[in-house]
Formats: C-alpha cells, structure tokens, sequence
C-alpha cells in the first residue's frame, strides 16, 4: 500500500493462504478473486494500461503461473507495469519433487523484466519493495517475485522500505527540434509501441500524421490503430465544427433582429458553454479564438456592427485553428 500498489488479482492455492490473509488484514488493500491465472495476468494488464500504475497478480506454484504465461507476454510487450507474485512450496518439499514443483524463476524469466526470490521471512518486505520498484520501470516491466510458503507464515521482524519510483523526463530541446525537422521530411514515419500504446499517444500521433503528412504505425498487441483514433478526432472536428455554423446563425440573428439580452443568454448556456467544453478538452489550442468571440459578443462598449465585426473576426481566426489541426 505505501509504495502504490493497492489492488491483487489473485488466484491462490494452499501455499499462499498466509499471504492471502495477510492482505485481507491490510485496510484499502483490495483482492480480487479470479477463477482462471489467464484472467489475473489480463486484469492486471488491463489494469496498468487505463491507470498507468501497477496492480498485483498473486498465483499458485510454477503450474499457476505457467497458465498466466499469454497475458503476461500481452504485458511485457505493452511495458505495462505489473508486480507478479508465485507462491513456492516450503523451502524443505523443494528437495522431494513433489507433483507441482516446477522451475518457477525460469518460467518467470520468458514474461518478466525482473525476477526476485524471498530468501528468509525477513527478507520479504524488502524483497518486495524492490520488486515495485522494478515494476514502475520506466519502463514499466512484469516483476515477479516468489515467495516460498515456509518464510510467509514464518514471523518476520522486518518490514520493506518505501520506494520512489524514477520519472520519465523530457529529451532536451536539441532532440525535440531534430525530430520536429525530421517529421517534415518525406519518408518518415513514427512507430508508437509499449507505454506509448494508450489513447493520448495514439491520438498525438495522428495529429501529427494530420499536421505534417508523417506515417504513425502502433506496435503492441491489443491497442487502437492511429488511423482509428484519426477518424475519431475527424468526427469530433467536424461536429465541433457544426456548433461553429450555429455561430454563424446567431451573428446573423443579431446583425438583423438586434437580439434581447435574455435571449442572448439563452444562447450563451445552449452553444457557446457547450462548445467551450468541447474545446477545452479536445482542442485546447481553440479555446483562445472561442473566448475571443464571447468576449466580442459580450463587449457593451461596440456598437452591434462592430460587436458584430469583431466576432466575425473571431470565428475566422478559430475556424483556422480546426483547420491547423486538420
């Protein structure tokens, strides 16, 4: 919990019942029971890619993580974030082979970023913590910890350290201006892949595939193609672009039948708050042009024909905006 993760797809067998109980002690730490590992690795991925942070799987020996092997490969290639943990037979039934003993560190290793064996009860805690750690990345990694059964109902006298995950940092200015130069060139194309494989990304991508004629590829499994997010963005500008007809309609109405004051308000709460809304969370850029043209609506100071020219002014000066970002 204090080091960010706070949710457990789980999907437990006896060697981790000590584990199970130790979480339900825990206030806020959420488990969610799944009846199939596959469906704890998904959850869990799926988890990480609409939250950007990491959740927790909890899994039954090497077989129990062997059925969870599809959707941590789906993870490892999304970069997602994932802290990953396999319960292991007491430290003494290793030696005796017993029918679900398995290599577990090498099935972990085929998904996993990171891999972790608790040696005592003692060492868990900090175990653990480096195992969030690794996990955050970035980027964010599937990393596996194993934990045998002896040391989780054994007492430990020491708890893991909390744990400040690295930021991404911004390239400097030089390699942002080289690789603005570059999407002007013909030829050039971008493949978005890993943490960039989430809808923020895809649709910055197909802005500048609109902006600067760039080829945006995504590479991952189980993401929106950009082409996609393209004919969205499209409908939203066309649709917004609508609401910017009514505009026109409304300057019209003023220029010909000088428009009450409560009828003007009835206007600002049914199209202007209405696209303002619009704008600000889909097309940021606009929202300048936008307020310009309420303010010019709204200046008592004109006269109505140059309250009038003023909006009109406004309206060109947003409608070139939709068309940049076109």
């Amino acid at each position: 919990m204090t080091n960010g993760v706070d949710t457990c797809f789980m999907n437990p067998g006896t060697s981790e019942m000590h584990f199970v109980a130790a979480l339900d002690r825990v206030p806020g730490m959420r488990g969610v029971l799944c009846l199939f590992e596959g469906v704890c690795s998904g959850a869990a991925d799926g988890y990480a890619r609409v939250l950007g942070q990491p959740a927790s799987t909890l899994l039954h020996l090497g077989p129990g993580l062997a059925n969870g092997l599809a959707n941590f490969h789906n993870a490892r290639k999304a970069r997602s974030p994932i802290v990953n943990i396999v319960g292991e037979h007491a430290t003494p039934h290793l030696a005796v082979d017993a029918p679900l003993s398995a290599d577990i560190a090498t099935f972990a290793k085929t998904v996993s970023g990171f891999v972790r064996t608790a040696t005592s009860a003692d060492d868990i805690g900090q175990a653990t913590a480096e195992t969030i750690l690794a996990a955050w990345g970035p980027p964010g990694v599937v990393a596996s910890l194993i934990i045998p059964a002896d040391y989780s109902w054994s007492e430990a006298m020491l708890g893991g350290p909390v744990v400040v995950p690295k930021i991404r940092t911004m390239p400097d200015f030089g390699r942002l201006e080289k690789a603005a130069e570059l999407l002007r060139k013909p030829g050039t194309a971008i493949l978005l892949g890993g943490a960039a494989s989430n809808q923020k990304a895809l649709e910055a991508g197909a802005r500048l595939a609109a902006a600067t004629g760039v080829k945006v590829e995504q590479l991952g499994p189980m993401a929106a193609r950009c082409d996609e997010i393209e004919r969205n963005l499209e409908t939203k500008l066309a649709n917004t672009n609508e609401i910017l007809e009514a505009y026109t309609r409304i300057l019209r109405e003023f220029k010909l039948n000088r428009v009450d004051a409560e009828r003007y308000k009835r206007v600002q709460d049914t199209i202007h708050e209405p696209l303002r809304k619009i704008t600000l969370v889909e097309f940021p850029a606009t929202s300048r042009a936008i307020d310009s043209f309420r303010k010019a609506l709204e200046d008592s100071s004109l006269t109505l024909d140059k309250r009038v020219e003023a909006s009109r002014t406004a309206l060109a000066e947003s409608r070139s905006q939709f068309k940049k970002l076109l």
